[in-house]
């Protein structure tokens, strides 16, 4: 029985192309890449991906940096209705491997990288070690050759296929996405998070952030989008809104100040020591009014923002960064501070739309409405979960 195929992740893209094709989605060095033309793009690949024999429900992994191609592979590997599997740019062979093994990959899609960063030598020797895995797509960036056999080029076998493309409709329960996370003993564990995990996620906008498709925000990606964080609040919440995503593969303090000023950055989104590097990053050249004039949101995770970082940032921007706190496995966001208010430093906020909460002490007892526990107490978000032997957790979606 399908439930909403409306709420299919892929959706987020193609909704958004319906309506604004001319708007621009990504913005990558001198490039800008519409709507629509993102869309067409992602169409190639789910054309490309059906035409190999990719069915609904297997799995497809992805090794990319921050680039176009993140975005537009990882939205036709839904359009096909398989489930993307991000792996971490940083990952070598033996470890993908073991990722492309343990999810049953049957496609894989890396980029080449750069001479510091091989991606595409690791992922072709992953690939050739993985049984299972049987289709291999290099992205090519002329940098950093493969090497040891002939990959297929992404360039060439995508631009074979037609720009249109039917998506195939998926149970909102269905697998969107494998996120790989370590936990803290053993191999990574693979959280299979649905389409309506991960597209309830980014809407949570209008709560979170008062965004608005009427006006929508300008986002520096500086975040990997391969994690859970940058996909979700920068990639999938930025074209739920129909915004801009400016793509920096790596981030760098002044080159991300000059990127903020020339493409007037609304909404920035990072972890603590970037925030610093900002900070520090901050001198005479830098038109330190303009940013704050057009910084409209500033986003923290990943580990709680030091008291004096608040305040310098709030000094110097004018804007209070809003912290949170989620896991892979919540698709990641589970609580958020309020928008518009003064947030109390070192706290994850309340529970965003659709997750209830609770405290629970060291004991697994209940903390109890409005209950205090030591530091080694824990917040445990129930958006509920149940182990999928052998391979990691199987998330259902927030209750309705």
């Amino acid at each position: 029985m399908m439930l909403s195929p409306s709420r299919n992740v892929s959706r987020l893209l193609t909704d958004t192309a319906s309506r604004h094709p001319e708007r621009t989605a990504i913005v990558f060095g001198d490039d800008r890449i519409t709507y629509a033309a993102l869309d067409a793009a992602a169409n190639r690949v789910a054309n490309l991906l059906v035409s190999r024999g990719i069915k609904p429900g297997d799995k497809v992994a992805l090794s990319c940096p921050n680039v176009p191609h993140f975005s537009s592979v990882y939205f036709g590997i839904l359009k096909a209705g398989a489930a993307v599997v991000p792996l971490n740019a940083l990952l070598r062979s033996g470890e993908i491997a073991y990722h492309l093994a343990d999810s049953d990959a049957k496609a894989y899609f890396a980029s080449e990288g750069t001479p510091e960063l091989p991606i595409g030598q690791a992922a072709w020797e992953g690939f050739r070690a993985a049984e299972g895995c049987t289709e291999f797509f290099l992205i090519e960036s002329g940098a950093a050759p493969a090497g040891g056999g002939t990959p297929e080029s992404y360039q060439a076998v995508v631009a074979e296929q037609p720009v249109t493309f039917r998506t195939l409709e998926r149970d909102e329960d269905d697998t969107a996405v494998v996120l790989y996370t370590s936990g803290t003993t053993g191999h990574a564990k693979g959280a299979e998070l649905r389409h309506r995990n991960v597209y309830d996620n980014a809407p949570a906008g209008t709560d979170l952030f008062a965004s608005d498709p009427e006006h929508p925000d300008t986002y520096l990606c500086v975040l990997p989008l391969f994690h859970a964080f940058g996909q979700t609040v920068i990639q999938n919440g930025a074209f739920a809104f129909g915004g801009t995503i400016v793509m920096q593969p790596r981030f760098e303090a002044q080159a991300a100040l000059r990127l903020m000023l020339d493409h007037d950055v609304t909404f920035f989104v990072g972890v603590p020591t970037m925030y610093s590097g900002l900070l520090a990053a901050l001198d005479d050249t830098v038109d330190v009014a303009r940013l704050a004039a057009n910084l409209r949101v500033a986003v923290a995770g990943g580990a709680a923002l030091p008291a004096e970082i608040h305040k310098q940032f709030k000094d110097r921007f004018g804007v209070t960064i809003l912290e949170g706190y989620g896991l892979s496995e919540t698709s990641p966001i589970a609580s958020f501070s309020r928008f518009g208010e003064e947030p109390r430093v070192g706290s994850i906020g309340v529970p965003i739309p659709g997750v209830e909460m609770k405290l629970i002490r060291d004991d697994w007892s209940d903390g109890g409405v409005g209950g205090v526990v030591g530091v080694a107490g824990r917040a445990a978000a129930v958006e509920g979960g149940c182990a999928r032997p052998g391979r990691g957790w199987r998330v259902p979606s927030s209750p309705r």
